[in-house]
C-alpha cells in the first residue's frame, strides 16, 4: 500500500502529529495520529514521496528530516492552507487541507533552511529580545522614578541621568526606591553587555562574509539588516525580480483593483517582518547601522540630496511615506547585488 502514497501531508505539533497519506489518484489512503518517534520512523521507512507540512515554526527541522530520507518537501505557508479547510477546522480536516493545498499546480512553497540559517536567525533575535528587554526595564526604572519628580527623557543615552539621581543622597528618595533602582541599573548594565557583545559579533561577521560585506554597501544598510537578510530570506535566486523579493518583504502597495481599474492602498505588510522593519525604521544599535528614516531624516536636514530620485521624493511626499519607498528600492537593490555578485556603485 505504501508504494500507492504520493503524498504524506503532516500537520505538525508538539508530540501528537497528524499524517494524511493521498495515493496515486488523489483518495486518501488513511489519516491518523501518530507519535514524534512513530513519524520520524515513518519518514524513515517510507518509499521516496512528496512530504507536505505548513511552513512554521519546527517545519524546517522536519523538512530537513524528511529530505535526508529522499522525500521531496512541500512547505505551505499557512494562508494558503486555509482555503482548503472543508466546514470544521480539526486536526484531520488540516492535515487534509495540506495535502489538497499542496498539490495545486500554481501553489507556492516555502523553501526548506538549513540548519546554519536557522542558527543566525537564532541569533539574531536573541539580539533583538535583549534589546526589547533593556528598553522594558529603562522605562520601568523612569516609570517609578517620575512618581518622585525625577524625569529623563527615553532612550538609554539618559540612564546616566537616572544613575547620578539614584547615587545622589541630597535626592529626596526613600531607601527601597534606592535598593531597587540599584537592581534595575545592574540588569540593564548586564544587558547592555551582552547588546555589545552581540553587535560586535554581527559587525565582524559583516566584515568576514563576503555576501554580508556586499550588502552593508549599499546606503541604508548596516549590518544588522544584512544579517537579517542572511538569516531570514531564502535563496535570492529564486525571485524573479527585484520587485518580488520587496512584495515577499511586503514594501508594496495592496491591492483591490477591479474591472480594469488600478486601487492601491497603503503597505501590504504580508511578508518577513523583521527585514522590512530594519529597513523601514531600523533597529539596531550599531554606530554603522545607518536606517531608511536615517538617510530621510539627513536630507531633511542639509536641505536636500545629491540623488534626485530622493531628493523629489522627500520633497513631494511625507517622511514616512518616503521611507517606505527608500526602503523598497534598497530591498531592489539586495535583491539585484545578491543575484548579480556585485558591489554596490554610486550611480
Amino acid at each position: 500500500m505504501t508504494s500507492k502514497i504520493s503524498i504524506l501531508a503532516i500537520d505538525l505539533a508538539k508530540g501528537s502529529f497528524q499524517v494524511c497519506a493521498v495515493g496515486l489518484d488523489g483518495m486518501v489512503v488513511f489519516n491518523r495520529a501518530v507519535s514524534r518517534t512513530r513519524l520520524a520512523t515513518l519518514l524513515a521507512e517510507h518509499p521516496a514521496c512528496i512530504v507536505a507540512m505548513e511552513a512554521c515554526a519546527t517545519s524546517h527541522h522536519w523538512g530537513r528530516f524528511a529530505q535526508s530520507h529522499g522525500h521531496e518537501v512541500r512547505l505551505v505557508p499557512a494562508a494558503y492552507v486555509k482555503p482548503f479547510v472543508k466546514r470544521q477546522k480539526n486536526d484531520r480536516a488540516d492535515a487534509e487541507a495540506i495535502a489538497e493545498a499542496a498539490l495545486r499546480p500554481t501553489m507556492r512553497f516555502v523553501a526548506v533552511k538549513s540548519a546554519a540559517t536557522q542558527g543566525r536567525a537564532v541569533a539574531f533575535r536573541t539580539h533583538q529580545c535583549m534589546v526589547r528587554q533593556r528598553t522594558q526595564l529603562i522605562n520601568a526604572l523612569r516609570g517609578h522614578l517620575a512618581e518622585f519628580g525625577l524625569v529623563a527623557p527615553k532612550g538609554p543615552a539618559s540612564l546616566k541621568l537616572l544613575e547620578n539621581a539614584l547615587a545622589d543622597q541630597s535626592t529626596d528618595l526613600p531607601t527601597p526606591v534606592r535598593h531597587m533602582g540599584s537592581i534595575y541599573v545592574e540588569q540593564i548594565a548586564r544587558l547592555t553587555e551582552v547588546i555589545d557583545r552581540l553587535s560586535d559579533e554581527l559587525e565582524t561577521s559583516s566584515k568576514t562574509d563576503e555576501q554580508l560585506r556586499r550588502l552593508c554597501s549599499i546606503p541604508g544598510v548596516g549590518p544588522v539588516t544584512a544579517g537579517a537578510v542572511a538569516a531570514f530570506a531564502p535563496d535570492l535566486d529564486t525571485f524573479d525580480s527585484g520587485r518580488n523579493f520587496a512584495a515577499w518583504l511586503g514594501l508594496v502597495p495592496r491591492q483591490r483593483s477591479t474591472g480594469g481599474k488600478a486601487r492601491l492602498g497603503s503597505v501590504s505588510k504580508m511578508g518577513q517582518t523583521d527585514i522590512r522593519r530594519l529597513l523601514i525604521v531600523g533597529a539596531s544599535c550599531q554606530r554603522r547601522a545607518f536606517r531608511a528614516t536615517s538617510v530621510i531624516r539627513w536630507v531633511i536636514r542639509r536641505g536636500g540630496s545629491t540623488n534626485r530620485w530622493l531628493a523629489a521624493l522627500v520633497a513631494r511626499k511625507p517622511k514616512m511615506v518616503a521611507a517606505v519607498a527608500l526602503a523598497n528600492k534598497m530591498a531592489r537593490m539586495i535583491w539585484a547585488l545578491s543575484t548579480k555578485q556585485e558591489n554596490y556603485r554610486m550611480a
